[in-house]
């Protein structure tokens, strides 16, 4: 798994010699993001909760913070200056859009004092469940002040939104503690639905293995993001049975081995495909808990040099074979009921990227397949999110033109590229048994990049 940047102008920022002609020169200075290491606190510092009127959440999220080893203050005195690790504010019960001025008044003096890979966590209630139209509106606003406050952050601190339905409360321990913890350096600026889950989710034994027990499968798993999704996975207690074709099969055994798992080579194209793969799972593990469909290629080439070769070859890799594993597995018994499927998407979905349609277009076909899946998973208490990542640093964004390679670094609210844990700690959250509420649902992993944002 990749460890840190390889991003030149960042080490130029955080070098004693460039730090300083940086800032006579005043140009931006990307942080060193606070990443996951294992052992490490939930929070670094102090916590500042509070709560609108009526609110829901406060006293879970500061039973959360506590039993993470972390100091909570709910009343801070005006003689405290303390750097807050996190700014909690629990809007759930804002119904009048007179109310919102309750954000800026908690948050606007604590976000001068938010420390360096701070997290700044707004909670509310999603609009669409509510019927009286102001209260609708007042809780959606809070999406355009959270992306707001995002944009405004410094130093690697993160700003999001989590709804929490009614009746939701109980299950949204691991998606607190993936978005207060250093798990989600790399996602800022984004709003994530938490439904009522039925039965709520059983207590997490051990939050360091949150997975254990646990079989995943990865595809795509011989190198980049697929290598560090197994990794990860691995990391927090599950089997990995590790997926690739043929021919990467002397890198996907290395990994596999590294990880203690197993691999499995597999063309995901090929007809028996799903049906081989599932007896694989069924044969030699007794099924699976996780599926992290990531092996993608890239076939670019501008709209009016596209062949349709290259589009069939790309959706064949990319969507194709999704939409027939994921049937597969909806018919099956080699998936676990209760299991936890995710899906790697791109912002390229969302935004579009020039050179890109046929890769754009089966990543938005992968958001697509997610939200339609999504209540035919739920039938066995599966859920089926995807991910979207933005500029990760990888082989493949390493070999970009320089110039393309430095936009797509810079356009973000942190002004750097993540890495490809920070894919795999998205990931794992949303493998996590505690995370039965997010189904149906594309988180990007993109640092808020600006673009299509």
């Amino acid at each position: 798994m990749q460890a840190r940047s390889a991003d030149w102008y960042q080490g130029l920022v955080h070098n004693p010699i460039g730090g300083r002609l940086t800032r006579t020169l005043g140009l931006p200075a990307p942080a060193l993001l606070r990443r996951y290491r294992v052992g490490q606190p939930l929070l670094e510092g102090p916590a500042l909760v509070g709560s609108a009127p009526g609110g829901r959440m406060q006293d879970v999220v500061v039973r959360i913070v506590n039993q993470g080893a972390g100091e909570v203050v709910t009343e801070p005195s005006e003689s405290d200056r303390s750097r807050w690790a996190a700014v909690v504010f629990d809007a759930t019960g804002i119904g009048e859009v007179g109310s919102l001025v309750q954000l800026p008044q908690f948050v606007g003096p604590a976000f001068r004092r938010l420390g360096r890979s701070g997290r700044l966590l707004v909670l509310g209630t999603p609009p669409e469940s509510l019927d009286d139209p102001e209260a609708a509106a007042a809780q959606r606003a809070l999406d355009g002040f959270v992306r707001s406050a995002a944009k405004e952050a410094r130093g690697g601190a993160t700003a999001n939104l989590l709804y929490v339905a009614q009746g939701a409360e109980a299950g949204a321990e691991s998606t607190l503690r993936f978005l207060l913890s250093a798990r989600s350096a790399y996602v800022s600026g984004q709003p994530i639905r938490l439904k009522a889950g039925d039965p709520t989710p059983a207590p997490t034994p051990n939050w360091e293995e949150p997975l254990a027990e646990r079989v995943a499968v990865v595809t795509g798993a011989a190198r980049g993001i697929g290598a560090a999704i197994a990794e990860v996975l691995a990391r927090d207690g599950a089997h990995v049975v590790c997926v690739d074709v043929p021919a990467a099969g002397a890198g996907l055994a290395e990994v596999a081995n590294r990880l203690g798992g197993t691999a499995f080579q597999l063309d995901i194209t090929a007809p028996d495909a799903p049906a081989r793969l599932l007896d694989h799972l069924r044969q030699r593990h007794g099924g699976a808990h996780v599926v992290v469909h990531n092996a993608g290629i890239t076939r670019d080439k501008t709209l009016a040099n596209m062949t349709p070769d290259l589009w069939s070859s790309l959706m064949a890799v990319n969507l194709e074979a999704q939409l027939r594993i994921n049937r597969a597995l909806l018919e099956d018994d080699a998936l676990h009921d209760a299991a936890r499927v995710i899906c790697v998407s791109s912002t390229s979905g969302i935004a579009g990227n020039r050179g890109q349609t046929n890769y754009a277009a089966s990543k938005a076909g992968i958001i697509g397949m997610v939200e339609a899946l999504a209540p035919s998973f739920a039938l066995r208490g599966a859920t089926i999110n995807a991910v979207a990542p933005g500029f990760i640093e990888t082989e493949m964004t390493a070999a970009m033109p320089f110039a393309v390679r430095e936009m797509g670094r810079r356009v973000n609210s942190m002004g750097q590229g993540g890495l490809p844990v920070d894919v795999a700690e998205t990931v794992a959250w949303l493998a996590q048994p505690g995370t039965a509420g997010v189904t149906g649902q594309t988180l990007r992993v993109c640092g808020q990049s600006l673009v299509g944002a």
